[in-house]
């Protein structure tokens, strides 16, 4: 076994590759980190931006993200209360590393993907 296979193979038992798959198991997940990507905002800001999420999905998905790790939440003392949502140091670096590339991959293939798909679709009718 090369070193390169001995790696693919820790890659394949290891729970890390496996925990950082999931982070794009949740559909919303990925859009609401690339929401945060410019800064703070406020939940409505976020639901504004991302357009076509419900209030429920945005919750969960907040709180999948806080407990993950990957953005913060903070509260500021004023009336009427306030509350930003902001990326970690790292939430951002999945957005500007995995994220990032993985958008332009979307760019260069999602045509053929979505061709692929559409097709797959029709032969399995």
């Amino acid at each position: 076994m090369t070193e390169d296979d001995a790696h693919r193979h820790e890659w394949v038992a290891d729970c890390l590759l496996r925990a950082a798959t999931d982070l794009f198991a949740h559909t919303w997940d990925p859009v609401v980190l690339a929401a945060l990507r410019l800064g703070p905002r406020r939940r409505r800001e976020l639901r504004a931006a991302i357009g076509g999420i419900s209030d429920k999905v945005l919750t969960d998905c907040l709180h999948r993200l806080l407990a993950g790790g990957l953005i913060e939440r903070h509260a500021h003392a004023e009336a009427p209360p306030r509350v930003d949502y902001a990326l970690t140091g790292l939430g951002q670096s999945l957005v500007d590393g995995p994220m990032t590339a993985l958008g332009r991959w979307a760019i260069e293939h999602g045509d053929e993907l979505l061709e692929a798909q559409e097709s797959g679709t029709a032969k399995g009718r």
